[in-house]
């Protein structure tokens, strides 16, 4: 008897994968559409695999910090256990790094908003004052 040292592959229906990420069904379809996700299908029912549901959670992670669908795609595109993923880690710091970039201008942007509105409500407190 020979005996796998591979792990089993558990496969997930789209209801539980739902379920643990809190997603809908209609985004996991539309992350499917985009070629992001590759379920195997048994008649009309998907079943999800590991990999899967790894690529969901970085899927979201990235949806999360604001990058797009294509940044995310790019990074994916890239995993190569062979080379220990260092292109995707390179191709993923970049967009990192540009995504700290812009949500750093639009905190500076947030900031000087904020001055502004307090300034003017200043002027109309004391406005209202007199």
């Amino acid at each position: 008897m020979t005996t796998s040292l591979r792990r089993p592959t558990t496969l997930l229906t789209i209801g539980q994968l739902c379920r643990e990420f809190e997603v809908t069904p209609r985004t996991l379809r539309y992350y499917e559409e985009q070629g992001l996700l590759a379920p195997e299908r048994r008649e009309q029912q998907r079943l999800y695999s590991r990999r899967d549901r790894a690529r969901l959670q970085l899927i979201l992670r990235g949806r999360r910090v604001g990058l797009s669908l294509a940044q995310i795609r790019e990074v994916l595109d890239l995993h190569n256990p062979a080379d220990q993923d260092a292109a995707q880690n390179a191709v993923a710091l970049r967009a990192f790094q540009q995504r700290i970039a812009a949500l750093e201008q639009q905190r500076e942007e947030v900031v000087g908003a904020i001055e502004t509105l307090e300034a003017a409500c200043a002027r109309l407190e004391a406005h209202l004052q007199h």
